[in-house]
């Protein structure tokens, strides 16, 4: 049997201003294409379909693009509710699609409840956890502690009471959407620390023939059968050096017999670039980065005028702008306020932050904003009195 993991599509998502639907479209139409390709089975999505709880009208409509497209290849999809998502929403009408094929796991009810495939070496039980809510599973299950392990370890018990009532023989496949200790985190994810505490052992999977981890953002191989797809699209810098993609797993009679990763597309790469503002505007071998989207961390000792504006006369898609002076940072600014006029403080500021004055046309455009502002000697008493 074939399977193909995925996880973490946040359909609605963008990137520090930019949209991402077109990017997150070409995705999907990667994964049908590598399903009707490589023969895939099942088609495993891990949680976070969604970037919010409230996903826009574009984003629910790509995913029930997505849905139909891969349930009409003949493959059967399960998909779980990761922490981004509205579970209730999410899984709406669960039973009536479940007879399209489409199998959406979001509620604590059906855990323990799998959905059954077959291939020539027997049965396979697909066990979907949703993300399990340490406070939500504590109070539905009677639980006696508040803890990521004890919400999944009590799901897994479940998953193991039902595989004891099935034929032996019979694999077990688990989508679990967690941060499970092994795992690298990113700057995107969103933590899920409970009591200072956000992963959980992978140990919690010994015994299980294939689990299919959603959440980090990072492709991991935490042992031969535990695995993260990582997201299929980079959601932040930090994710600059990740491959991203999803695994194509095969499960044989006796559990996984092989794991290949399927390269995503890449619709735009990124760059973390460094240096000061002449180096990156003139260094030749950053040409290759010229159509990335780039952060830009400059290192110059004064900070640069109009420093977004000339970088993106090379990189027009810069979109992030870091300062790290050579030498370290600046001394914090103290200037006397008592007397002086706001106007004369923020030249000060600019002065202190750029290592160089205001020109006459920055000085007289700050003037004219403190008098829309109000009585400038107002903004000065109120500043002596802070």
């Amino acid at each position: 049997m074939r399977l193909l993991h995925t996880s973490d599509w946040h359909l609605g998502r963008s990137f520090h201003g930019e949209g991402l639907i077109a990017a997150q479209a070409a995705h999907v139409d990667h994964l049908v294409e590598t399903v009707v390709e490589q023969r895939v089975d099942a088609v495993l999505v891990s949680g976070d379909v969604y970037d919010r709880a409230l996903p826009s009208v574009d984003a629910v409509a790509l995913a029930d693009e997505a849905f139909h497209r891969l349930a009409a290849t003949g493959a059967r999809v399960v998909v779980t509710s990761g922490n981004h998502d509205s579970a209730r929403r999410l899984g709406f009408n669960s039973r009536l699609v479940d007879l399209a094929g489409v199998h959406l796991r979001t509620s604590l009810d059906r855990v323990g409840e799998p959905v059954l495939l077959e291939d020539e070496h027997g049965p396979v039980a697909v066990h979907g956890l949703p993300y399990l809510d340490p406070d939500v599973a504590r109070v539905a299950w009677a639980l006696p502690t508040r803890s990521h392990a004890a919400a999944l370890g009590h799901a897994l018990g479940r998953v193991r009471a039902d595989l004891a009532t099935r034929s032996p023989g019979t694999r077990s496949v688990v989508l679990a959407h967690a941060f499970v200790t092994g795992g690298e985190p990113s700057d995107s994810e969103r933590d899920i620390a409970v009591g200072g505490v956000s992963s959980v052992a992978a140990e919690l999977f010994s015994d299980l023939d294939y689990v299919a981890l959603g959440h980090l953002h990072g492709r991991a191989t935490l042992t031969d059968s535990v695995r993260y797809s990582g997201s299929p699209i980079a959601y932040s810098f930090s994710e600059a050096r990740h491959r991203k993609g999803s695994w194509l797993v095969e499960l044989g009679a006796s559990g996984v017999e092989a794991c290949e990763f399927v390269d995503a597309p890449v619709a735009r790469s990124l760059a973390q670039l460094s240096g000061t503002i002449e180096q990156l505007l003139l260094d030749p071998a950053l040409a290759a980065h010229e159509g990335s989207w780039v952060q830009a961390t400059l290192t110059d000792a004064r900070r640069p005028v109009r420093a977004m504006e000339r970088l993106r006369a090379r990189f027009p898609h810069a979109l992030a702008l870091r300062f790290a002076p050579e030498g370290g940072e600046q001394p914090v600014l103290r200037t006397p306020v008592a007397g002086r006029s706001a106007h004369a403080v923020a030249l000060d500021f600019v002065d202190h932050v750029r290592g160089e004055a205001a020109s006459g046309e920055e000085s007289a455009l700050l003037r004219e904003a403190f008098e829309c502002c109000g009585d400038d000697r107002d903004l000065v008493r109120e500043a002596g009195a802070s």
